[in-house]
Order: C-alpha cells, then structure tokens, then sequence
C-alpha cells in the first residue's frame, strides 16, 4: 500500500490513531460508514457475513460461530468489540487476532479513506472511532480472503455502523434494558433496534432466553421480511458444563447459526468439527481464572442480567465451588456510569464478604464512592474504595490469603475496561518477571 493510501503505520501508531477518535464520542447515522465503504471499494461486499446482535453474549457467540465455521474448511473471520487489551483483538482470521502489523496497515487504511470523507462532511461531523474500527477490519477481512465473517455488533443495530453489510443470517443473542437514551425506553423498542439488521428473506436465529416483548417483535419483523426464525435450544452437550450455563445457551445459539450458514452453502454440519469448536473456543474475559492463590476470576459483566448469569455460572467452575454458599469471597468493582451499577450489586452482593470499590480506566467511570453509597443502601458494609484497579485487587487477594483455611477467592467484575486494565497489568507483570529470570 503505496503512503498515499495510507502508508505504513507502526502498531503504536494505530492505537495512539484510534485513541484520539474517542474526543469525538458516537454518533448515529449510517452515512458516513456508506462514505467509507465506497471510499474504500466496498470491501464489505468481498464476503458472506453472520451478524451477531444482543444485549449479552454476543462476543461469545461471535466467537462460536466462526469457531465452528472455521472447522468446517471455510476460511473465517470475525470482527468483535469492545476488546480488552488491545483495540487488535476485534478483528480475527481463523481465530487468531489479527498481526499487529497487519491491524495497523488496515487502520492507516481506514484513516485515509476518513481523511477524504471527513472533508465532504458538515464541519461539526467527523468519522468517529467505532467506524473507522469497522471499516479497517471489513477492510483487513476482505484482504485476508476470508470466505465468512461473524460480525458483532456494537450499538442496537439499526444505525450500528456494522449494519452496512448484507447478511443471510442475523442473530439475535437476548434483550435487557441497556442504552435506552439511543434505543428507546422499553424491551420491544431496543428489540425493534436491533432487529432492524433482520435480512428479507434470509434466517433469524434466536436465543433461548428472549424476554417475551422481544420474541414478539421478532416474529413481527420475521413476518414483515419473509425471513425464517431458528430458535436456539436452552444449552449444547457439546460445550463443558464448568464453562457456565450462559455459555452453554451462547453455543447452543451459535451452534444453530452456524448449521443454517452452512446448509446455505451446501456444507453439511459435522458434529465431530461442532465439538471440536466447543472445546477449543476461548472467551477472554469471561468467567477467567487470573491466579489460583489465592483463586482469582475475571468477568467483564457490565449489567444485571450479566451479573446474575456469572453468579448462576461461579459454583460450576473448577475450584470455585461454594463460592456463595458461605465460602468466603472479595469482590473488585467498577462500572461505567451509564449502567445500571445498583442492580449489579443486588445480584453480587449477596455472594461477597468484602469489597473493594475502583474505576474502571475510562472518563465514563463511575467513582468508587458512588459504588460504596449503593452498596451500602443495600446494607452492605464491608466495603472499601481503591481508585486504581491494580492495587485494588492487590488488597483483595491479600485480604483472601489472610483467610487462607476458608478458601477465599476474589471476583473482579463490573466492566470489559476493569477485566482489560487487570489482564494488562497482568500481562506486564508476567514479562517483567521473565526478565528478571533470564
């Protein structure tokens, strides 16, 4: 790629380049993704795609799916959001995050066609962060070759800028009540949002546990646009029971997302290749084990349904049993403050001893004063407030460690940015640790 279409951008580049982009927050609006598109030769056109919308579980099930595509000889991609270390994780090709110096070639891609589109636009209009992220992974996929992509996307689904693909299957994972300042009030209104990516004539796949008013408005929109409904069973055998019920439904789902795609292409479903993806499909960042001493599990759950589903999901971990039957556990907090921070603690509370209040590495974060006033409305006192992620859970596995005959674990949970500041600083700890060995 010659400099004049982007040129060559280091790693560090690209980050730094994307970081910048988040002064100019999100805006609605598919016109200017269409801008970069065509500015960009339409790579989203250059493959089939799966596009995976929800409230929870959408990573998950976009990983599954491509998983499962990807052992059926289909050479897959899969573009995913938000990610937890690296902004490189969101775009995959056969389940591998994409080379950085590959990541940055597309994101210098990207900003070029930005650059041009941003000068036919209103002076207060600019292409923001989300949208240059999808148009250089679209743009990185359709260079790759990939055949398929599984495509998540990030905001309802109507105006999300991964909208601007044409997909044979849509796939709905569950609706809650989340960005209702964008999506609208009510469970049917954010449902009618993100089903609004429901291709005329192709397949809807849903989830087993779709609140009614969303199920309602699925079928309605089916109805409207000729297109088939699948619905997911309640869990797959074929997924390790330890991993949680909530990845048992995201597989089961993916599972039938996936068999519609490849019956689509004449490819029968294998139920060896199912199994094989079942067992070797990772989702960092979801019920993960950080450290075994004391045992240490990272979860990016961000809302209640989420909380409640890891809470449902901890006891089936191997060695966390009797955790919120009287084993003693700490909790490390922070959320965004645009969620519901006060239903999460209802659901958390009542497993945890102790807690530990901090802020999640965003502007959006809500303070961990805030956190410790809505947890002490629920009676809850034990509770402490550390504005740095890492020596909040520092404490807490001290804390733990001092309980050493109680087994006591600690939980850090609240936020993707949370889980993504403590994996980092795990990660740099690690490589400094294997320096000094060597």
């Amino acid at each position: 790629m010659s400099e004049a279409h982007g040129g060559s951008w280091s790693g560090e580049r690209a980050e730094r380049h994307l970081r910048s982009l988040e002064l100019f927050g999100m805006r609605f609006g598919l016109d200017r993704m269409r801008r970069m598109m065509t500015v960009l030769g339409s790579p989203e056109r250059r493959f089939a795609s799966i596009h995976v919308v929800g409230t929870n579980g959408k990573s998950s099930t976009t990983r599954m799916i491509a998983a499962i595509l990807q052992r059926h000889g289909l050479s897959t991609g899969a573009y995913l959001s938000p990610h937890l270390v690296s902004y490189a994780e969101r775009v995959q090709v056969a389940e591998r995050d994409m080379p950085m110096h590959a990541f940055a070639a597309a994101v210098a891609r990207a900003a070029w066609a930005a650059e041009r589109v941003n000068r036919t636009l209103a002076e207060d209009d600019h292409v923001t962060q989300f949208e240059l992220l999808t148009a250089a992974a679209f743009w990185a996929l359709a260079e790759r070759g990939v055949d398929v992509a599984a495509v998540e996307a990030g905001l309802g689904g109507r105006y999300d800028a991964t909208s601007v693909i044409e997909s044979s299957v849509a796939v709905l994972t569950n609706v809650g009540l989340e960005h209702t300042r964008w999506l609208g009030p009510k469970v049917s209104d954010i449902a009618a949002e993100k089903l609004a990516v429901v291709p005329a004539g192709g397949t809807l796949a849903l989830g087993a546990d779709l609140h009614p008013d969303a199920l309602a408005v699925a079928r309605a929109v089916a109805a409207a646009r000729d297109a088939r409904i699948v619905l997911a069973p309640a869990s797959d055998g074929a997924i390790d029971p330890a991993r949680g019920a909530f990845q048992q439904r995201n597989f089961a789902l993916a599972r039938v997302a996936a068999e519609v795609y490849l019956r689509s292409v004449g490819i029968a479903p294998d139920e060896r290749a199912v199994r094989a993806a079942a067992q070797a499909t990772a989702v960092p960042g979801r019920v993960q084990v950080l450290a075994l001493d004391p045992l240490t599990i990272l979860d990016g759950a961000h809302n209640p349904d989420a909380a409640a589903a890891l809470v449902q999901s901890l006891g089936q971990l191997p060695g966390a049993a009797g955790l919120g039957e009287g084993r003693p556990l700490a909790l490390v907090m922070g959320v965004l403050e645009d969620k519901d921070a006060a239903g999460m603690l209802a659901r958390l509370l009542p497993l945890c001893t102790r807690a530990w209040f901090t802020a999640p590495p965003s502007s959006r974060a809500l303070s961990p004063a805030a956190l410790q006033s809505l947890a002490r409305q629920q009676g809850f006192a034990e509770a402490l407030c550390e504005p740095d992620p890492s020596r909040a859970l520092a404490q807490a596995q001290a804390w733990a460690r001092g309980e050493r005959d109680a087994a006591a674990a600690v939980l850090a949970t609240g936020s993707v940015y949370l889980v993504g500041e403590l994996l980092a600083a795990a990660n740099d700890g690690a490589q400094d640790a294997g320096a000094a060995a060597r």
